[in-house]
């Protein structure tokens, strides 16, 4: 597992065109995600959420980062995982998500990988599984099986604007 610290800094360093086979890999529930690091703001730790009442119930609340008010949403509650108790693994990936900055709670950051294009398969196609809105690939790298997951997709229009009011 790397640090947070060293995360940010590649994600820095790397130039917009160098990002198209570059992804962020977190766990959640114990399953391997990856996101492109072009939607990757920054990682950090976890810290105080403000809750706003009446919100989904994914909603966490509230951070204040930097002077920035960013949404704040537990990843595991997102995908339909059992709640979970935060511990100092768990962290919050800062994402845009259209024009709207937003944190993504995650147990924890593993690494920033790089996959060739030929290197994801396509998930399968089930009429009944709509994770395959937001999953678009499959990649398998040093015996780890990792979800790509497109965070563009994981909210409908709706939901984002429910998350921006």
């Amino acid at each position: 597992m790397t640090s947070i610290n060293n995360i940010n800094q590649f994600i820095d360093a790397t130039m917009p065109e160098d990002t198209d086979n570059k992804f962020l890999t977190f766990f959640c529930d114990d399953q391997l995600f990856g996101v492109s690091i072009a939607h990757v703001v920054q990682i950090v730790g976890m810290q105080e959420i403000t809750p706003i009442p009446e919100s989904l119930d994914y909603a966490k609340g509230i951070i204040n980062l930097r002077d920035s008010i960013i949404p704040v949403i537990d990843t595991r509650l997102r995908l339909k995982r059992p709640k979970t108790q935060y511990n100092e693994r768990t962290c919050i990936i800062i994402s845009t998500i259209g024009d709207l900055d937003m944190g993504f709670i995650v147990d924890g950051v593993d690494e920033v990988i790089n996959s060739g294009k030929d290197l994801i398969i396509p998930p399968t196609k089930s009429t009944v599984d709509i994770i395959n809105q937001y999953i678009t690939g499959i990649v398998t790298l040093h015996s780890k099986v990792i979800l790509i997951m497109d965070i563009q997709k994981l909210f409908a229009p709706s939901e984002i604007e429910r998350i921006r009011q």
